[in-house]
């Protein structure tokens, strides 16, 4: 497995017990985490020492290049999987992953939107959907907390593609609508500086990366900004734990159950679920972690 994600190397944490789960199907797993840890040279010196059946790759971008290259050369299958949007991607990224998938032995996508684009390509591989692995269990057994002010909660990186500006511009429009509403940002990011100047003078509170449990059981609404999605956990733990979540369409916030709108008329869709006091459930159907690792090597054939 050729990965980008160093933290799937970090025992404790999410991507590493995902990994463990897949390990446990299949006779051997290696992860190579490529650039950030090792060399392409490296990864492919000791996949020619290794016959592995399988080269798979997290993205059909330059790390899909180095699979098939890898692939190629060892008469493995190679396996492509597809966690972002497409669609966001710029031209020479659409072609470019277009002329991989087409080379590719097995796809695996984490969203029907995603599914559907991977499709209108014409690629002839078979395409397995399988989303991305969560353990909804401990959000479902939330329980609301009293609260005397609405809340609006927004969790995510402070980056241009997660639009974190937009929340302060929505809690503005909320508060003009005559709602009396805070917001609380969980997350950080290179736009943080910029989004705390923003919010002067506004009640938003910044907790930095926090786990969301606690901030969702005080929570009126989550709202959801991103310009694109691979997926989106937190859209999908919020519905979990019965919040309701207001999203521009993108990842699986219109299959998960989301409140999905236009980005120009997110603030009243929040003011909505506010004055309505709105409460959802969780529409996706997600696979227990047997399931769903069995299902994994199954994405691999």
């Amino acid at each position: 497995m050729i990965s980008g994600d160093k933290n799937i190397l970090t025992p404790g944490g999410s991507a590493y017990e995902r990994l463990q789960l897949q390990r446990s199907h299949v006779e051997k797993l290696d992860v190579y985490v490529w650039p950030q840890v090792h060399t392409w040279r490296e990864i492919s010196d000791v996949a020619q020492k290794n016959a592995y059946d399988v080269v798979t790759a997290q993205d059909p971008f330059w790390r899909g290049f180095l699979a098939w290259r890898i692939a190629t050369r060892m008469g493995a299958k190679l396996n492509l999987q597809v966690h972002t949007d497409l669609s966001a991607q710029n031209v020479f990224r659409r072609v470019f992953a277009s002329a991989l998938l087409h080379r590719a032995d097995s796809i695996r996508v984490v969203s029907k939107k995603i599914q559907k684009q991977v499709r209108l390509l014409g690629v002839r591989a078979s395409i397995s959907l399988l989303p991305i692995y969560i353990d909804v269990q401990e959000f479902k057994k939330l329980v609301p907390q009293p609260h005397t002010q609405k809340t609006i909660l927004w969790i995510g990186r402070f980056e241009a593609e997660k639009d974190p500006l937009h929340a302060v511009q929505v809690l503005k429009e909320v508060r003009a609508k005559g709602v009396d509403a805070r917001l609380v940002m969980l997350g950080s990011g290179s736009l943080e500086s910029t989004v705390r100047q923003s919010a002067q003078g506004l009640p938003v509170e910044f907790p930095g990366w926090q786990d969301p449990k606690s901030y969702l059981q005080t929570a009126d609404v989550v709202l959801c900004t991103s310009k694109h999605e691979s997926w989106g956990a937190s859209i999908v733990e919020a519905l979990a734990s019965g919040v309701s979540v207001v999203a521009p369409d993108v990842g699986v916030a219109q299959e998960a159950g989301a409140y999905v709108v236009e980005r120009e008329e997110l603030s009243a869709k929040v003011v909505w679920v506010l004055i309505q006091r709105m409460r959802s459930t969780l529409r996706l159907h997600l696979p227990s972690a047997e399931e769903w690792s069995r299902h994994w090597r199954e994405t691999l054939r």
